[in-house]
């Protein structure tokens, strides 16, 4: 089956989550035991940031804080950019790139519905995105022979 939405690719999927007063060493354990990259933080059923491994090193391990005594409200990345689950993968693959980031919330109807990873792009569309960036800068570099 060809996955063609961000609502495919997580329908079925167990939204893996943590509370903001949770502490980074409890993050930690939970992205080991469901191996993910990153959990939502959910307050009152509303998505206020996510936790990622990237987060947890540089926001905690690189500056010496205590992950036993760490807060996820303390680290986390609030406010995350999310995707529509009706929205295609090129879309989910152009949000997660321009961002610079590797996990991104998917809402329906307002609230989180999954997560999707860099990892979870096919590589197909991650190769066709390579190849036309490289087009692009062929035409451009043509473009500029003739001007």
């Amino acid at each position: 089956m060809i996955i063609r939405s961000v609502g495919e690719l997580v329908r079925g999927r167990v939204l893996h989550a943590v509370d903001a007063v949770a502490t980074v060493t409890e993050v930690c354990r939970r992205l080991r035991e469901h191996h993910v990259g990153a959990l939502a933080v959910i307050e009152d059923e509303a998505l206020i940031g996510i936790i990622s491994e990237r987060d947890v090193i540089a926001r905690v391990i690189a500056v010496e804080l205590d992950p036993q005594l760490t807060l996820v409200r303390d680290v986390m990345t609030p406010d995350p950019r999310t995707i529509d689950v009706e929205e295609c993968l090129t879309v989910a693959l152009q949000t997660m790139l321009d961002g610079h980031f590797r996990h991104l919330p998917a809402v329906q109807d307002g609230r989180v519905a999954g997560m999707i990873s860099m990892r979870d792009i096919p590589t197909e569309y991650r190769l066709m995105r390579q190849r036309y960036e490289e087009m692009l800068a062929r035409n451009a570099g043509v473009e500029q022979l003739h001007a």
